[in-house]
């Protein structure tokens, strides 16, 4: 019940994914106002699925804080986590107040053994055929060389699951290539990274995200927030400044519009809807977190990366990773 366009959006991802039959023995439970999602019901196609209302009264906004969020304990984002917490349900998944699921979560599931915090992590499109998994994206302001040392182990160890890369290449966003290079926090993290097991190439630059040139990379929630935010606006100014230039002339439209489909195929890539969600990974539970916005190709295949990440069995995996 917290996204911009709820409950439609979350209907029509399981309505998808219902329609591409992936996974029939998915049981759903919807879980927030009884009344308005019983009111949007039959504007999907919901045929032969196996789910139950779970109604909740209170709602958890985009502006709440963590603790007004945490009062909030007849919300369908702490009752989604409840559930989990008493093995009703394995998974969940929000489109909902970033903050408050995450705040929820680690109160409710506790963390995996051995990590210190959660994370969550987004991914960029790359020039290569894999995007970028950056991590930490927002969940800790704040951090300390070991969290950033468990953000890499438990974000190449859900990279390597999600696409089948043995060995995905680390890395640390620095202000310099060199070992050298920026502040306490990031001199600190790169000796740990150095010296653990992992496929850590070294520092990459902002300028290095977009290439490709690691798999994975690591930075504290401050960072990695602001780079997050650039980049969702920058897509934002791309798109009007190509609109603006096709509004100067019918030669101007023209030619865009002899490129617009490769701009389409191009923008495609940088749709956060391809990918759905990310997991919050340290967390004692399967929680996907989704963009506010998300549509229902979203929420589909967040559901889908639900799934993946029980079925691999990713947390077992992060914790012998960290006890190790």
């Amino acid at each position: 019940m917290g996204s911009d366009k709820f409950p439609i959006s979350e209907l029509d991802g399981v309505a998808r994914f219902n329609q591409h039959g992936i996974d029939s023995n998915t049981m759903f439970y919807f879980i927030g106002d009884e009344k308005t999602i019983t009111k949007e019901l039959p504007n999907h196609n919901l045929d032969g699925l196996d789910y139950e209302i779970v109604h909740t009264s209170e709602v958890v906004h985009m502006d709440d804080e963590a603790t007004v969020a945490l009062r909030k304990r007849n919300s369908s984002i702490y009752k989604g986590i409840e559930l989990q917490k008493e093995g009703k349900v394995d998974a969940f998944i929000s489109a909902g107040n970033t903050g408050a699921t995450l705040s929820i979560s680690t109160i409710l599931l506790g963390r995996i053994a051995g990590a210190s915090r959660g994370t969550i992590g987004t991914f960029f499109p790359t020039m290569e055929k894999r995007p970028t998994l950056i991590l930490d994206a927002g969940a800790n302001i704040d951090s300390k060389p070991k969290f950033l040392e468990e953000f890499a182990v438990m974000g190449a160890l859900y990279y390597k699951e999600m696409f089948q890369i043995e060995n995905p290449k680390v890395a640390l966003l620095n202000i310099g290539e060199e070992e050298t290079k920026g502040n306490e926090l990031a001199l600190a993290t790169h000796k740990l990274l150095k010296a653990s097991k992992l496929n850590f190439i070294g520092n990459v630059e902002g300028r290095d995200v977009l290439f490709g040139k690691a798999d994975v990379i690591v930075c504290d929630g401050f960072t990695g927030n602001i780079l997050l935010k650039f980049a969702e606006s920058f897509l934002v100014f791309l798109k009007q400044a190509i609109r603006g230039y096709a509004d100067k002339g019918l030669y101007k439209k023209l030619k865009v519009g002899m490129f617009a489909p490769t701009l389409k195929d191009i923008f495609k890539e940088f749709d956060y809807q391809e990918q759905g969600g990310v997991p919050l990974l340290g967390v004692n539970g399967v929680v996907i977190i989704g963009h506010g916005s998300s549509t229902g190709r979203a929420v589909e295949n967040m559901i889908k990366r639900a799934i993946e990440i029980i079925s691999v069995n990713l947390n077992k995996k992060i914790e012998t990773a960290l006890s190790g």
